[in-house]
C-alpha cells in the first residue's frame, strides 16, 4: 500500500500509445523535483490501439501509477471526471496525454496552491502547432461564452489545471452527463488565479478534438451555462412578428394603389419559408435542452469501469 498523495495528476487517454511512455517520463521527472508523494491516474477512455497494455505496463513498474479502465469510450469530460473520482491527492492536476501542455507547468501550479490560491488554471500564452483556423474559433468561443454566461470563465484557458481537494470534493457532487469542467470548476467559486504557459505541438499522434467534438462541447457550454438560446428563439419570434406588423399596411397601400408587388405565389412562399425556419430552429433549441433534461432524468451512471486501481492491484497481487 503506498502512502497517501499530496498531488494526484489525472491523465484521460484515448488511444495515445504513442505518448504515453514519454508522459510517464516526464512526469517523473516533474514529480520527484517536488519532494513529495504523488500519484498517476490514468483513465482509458475505451482505447482500441496499445493505450490499455501501456498503462497496465506502467502500473505494474510503478505502484503510483493507478489504472481506470472504462468498459467503453464515454468522452473526455467523463474521463476526466472518473479521474477526479479516483484521485486522492490534496491537490488535482488535469493534464491532457498528448503533451501539449507540458508537465513541467505543473510545478508553478503547484507553487501558486502554495500561496493559497484553490484553482489554479493554465492560460496560453502561445499555441504552437496549431491552424489559424483552430486559435480563431477556440479565440471566438472563450470570447462568446464571456458575453453570454454569467459564470466567470477564464479567457484562453483549458482543462489544464490544478485544483485543490475542497474543489475537488465539490465538484463530484455535480454529476451532470453533459460536462463542461473549466466552466463548472469556475462556477464553484473558491480563490483562483491563472500562470501563463507556452502551448507546445502534439509529441505523436492526432488530435482528438476535431471540428465536430469542438462544437459539440461548444454546445455544451453554451447550453450549461446559458439560457441565451432560449432567450434568443424569444427574440426571433418578436423579430418576425415585427416583420409581419411592418407589411401589413404596406400591403394594403400597395393593393390600394393597384401595384404589382406582392402579387402571385412567390411573395407567400418567402413569407412561409421564413416563419417556418424560425419555427424550426427554435424547436431545435427547445430541443437541445429538453434532450439534455432527458438524460438527467434517466439517471444513468456517468462511466462504466471494467477494471478500478483496486482491481488492478488484486489482479496483480493473484
Amino acid at each position: 500500500m503506498t502512502e497517501k498523495p499530496v498531488y494526484s495528476i489525472v491523465v484521460p487517454v484515448y488511444n495515445e500509445a504513442s505518448c504515453l511512455h514519454e508522459l510517464y517520463r516526464r512526469m517523473v521527472e516533474v514529480m520527484e523535483r517536488t519532494a513529495e508523494p504523488w500519484e498517476l491516474v490514468l483513465v482509458n477512455d475505451g482505447s482500441v490501439d496499445e493505450s490499455p497494455n501501456i498503462i497496465r505496463e506502467l502500473a505494474n513498474q510503478d505502484p503510483r501509477v493507478r489504472p481506470v479502465m472504462f468498459a467503453r469510450n464515454f468522452g473526455h469530460q467523463i474521463a476526466v471526471t472518473a479521474g477526479l473520482d479516483y484521485s486522492r491527492g490534496d491537490a488535482v492536476v488535469i493534464i491532457d496525454a498528448d503533451l501539449q501542455d507540458p508537465p513541467e507547468v505543473i510545478l508553478d501550479l503547484i507553487e501558486k496552491w502554495k500561496e493559497g490560491y484553490e484553482v489554479v488554471y493554465a492560460v496560453r500564452a502561445e499555441r504552437e502547432g496549431e491552424s489559424f483556423f483552430k486559435k480563431f474559433t477556440a479565440s471566438l468561443f472563450y470570447r462568446l461564452i464571456a458575453r453570454i454566461t454569467d459564470v466567470d470563465i477564464p479567457m484562453d484557458a483549458g482543462d489544464f489545471r490544478l485544483m485543490d481537494r475542497k474543489v475537488v470534493n465539490v465538484l463530484n457532487t455535480m454529476r451532470e452527463h453533459h460536462r463542461f469542467l473549466r466552466g463548472m470548476s469556475a462556477w464553484v467559486g473558491f480563490r483562483q488565479t491563472g500562470v501563463l504557459y507556452r502551448r507546445a505541438p502534439r509529441f505523436a499522434g492526432e488530435t482528438k478534438y476535431p471540428l465536430r467534438k469542438m462544437l459539440r462541447l461548444a454546445l455544451t457550454a453554451i447550453t450549461g451555462f446559458s439560457y441565451f438560446p432560449l432567450q434568443l428563439a424569444t427574440y426571433l419570434g418578436f423579430f418576425a412578428a415585427g416583420l409581419a406588423i411592418l407589411a401589413i399596411p404596406v400591403v394594403i397601400i400597395l393593393r390600394a394603389i393597384q401595384a404589382q408587388a406582392f402579387f402571385g405565389q412567390a411573395t407567400t412562399l418567402i413569407a412561409v419559408l421564413f416563419l417556418g425556419g424560425v419555427q424550426l430552429i427554435c424547436l431545435g433549441i427547445l430541443g437541445e435542452y429538453i434532450g439534455r433534461i432527458y438524460d438527467e432524468a434517466k439517471g444513468r451512471p456517468l462511466y462504466i469501469v471494467s477494471e478500478s486501481p483496486e482491481d488492478f492491484e488484486k489482479n496483480t497481487k493473484s
